[in-house]
């Protein structure tokens, strides 16, 4: 276990050395994995890069972090007020309605990203913050988490709550959230994760630039120059720059994702 932590901790090792190496240490051959002569020479580029920029880099910085805080709150909302009827209340259709969510994770972003244009372009929600939001707020890996962990609750839980008088708004608030607590937080990290790394509602949702977040932003920076010697460095400074929230979200929430696996039927 060991061993197998070491080797898939490398990439962010890599990363963050990465980010640090001066050019002739970036195109040196054969390549190295750790900086020799550390350098902010790239975070200089960077900086030198974005402010050419029409648009403000705080404005992109705004966006993302707003489109990431309100896809956290809100897919954690939606996925949890669809899986605990989907555990614990039988209806017609549950049956075909689980079966469709779970059908769903077979489907790539690429393979519906025309069917959610034309919805985004129907709703008239082209360059909002709803086109950023309304995509990505049905998350059915997090229905399936949340739906599997709820399961794992005694119904004799809620049965001695609605005899003594509590509603289903109850019941879900004071004994169905905080029991369920590791597969919230593993849903918010997941949703943070599609949010904040997201590039497709800015490409296809966005004309204005305005709109646009930090990420598609530092896409950009580096579009059509995969062969060239021209922005590399600031390109590795994108890349830290996008691990960095990712990992501390992960790294302070990461023993709920532990418990959550443990808990919810993927073995």
């Amino acid at each position: 276990m060991l061993a197998i932590s070491v080797l898939m901790i490398l990439p962010i090792v890599y990363i963050f050395n990465n980010a640090f190496k001066p050019y002739h240490e970036l195109f040196v051959y054969p390549p190295t994995f750790f900086v020799r002569e550390p350098s902010l020479q790239n975070f200089v580029e960077l900086m030198l890069v974005t402010s050419n920029s029409i648009v403000p880099i705080s404005r992109y910085l705004f966006n993302s972090v707003f489109v990431a805080l309100l896809s956290v709150i809100s897919v954690t909302v939606v996925s949890v007020l669809c899986a605990y009827p989907l555990s614990k209340h039988n209806f017609p259709g549950k049956k075909f309605i689980f079966s469709t969510i779970i059908l769903m994770l077979m489907f790539t972003p690429e393979v519906i990203q025309i069917p959610r244009y034309l919805v985004v372009s129907s709703l008239g929600i082209l360059n909002t913050y709803w086109g950023h939001l309304l995509p990505a707020l049905a998350l059915p890996v997090g229905v399936f988490l949340l739906k599997q962990f709820i399961d794992q609750i005694p119904d004799s839980l809620m049965e001695a709550s609605r005899i003594d008088g509590a509603n289903e708004i109850v019941v879900l608030a004071r004994i169905v959230v905080p029991m369920s607590m590791p597969a919230i937080a593993t849903v918010a990290i997941l949703a943070f994760q599609n949010a904040w790394g997201n590039i497709d509602t800015s490409s296809l949702f966005m004309q204005d630039d305005e709109m646009k977040t930090f990420p598609f932003f530092l896409s950009t920076l580096t579009s059509n120059l995969a062969n060239n010697v021209a922005r590399q460095g600031a390109a590795a400074v994108a890349a830290l720059i996008l691990l960095v929230p990712n990992l501390i979200f992960f790294v302070i929430l990461q023993s709920k994702v532990i418990s959550t696996m443990a808990h919810s039927g993927i073995k």
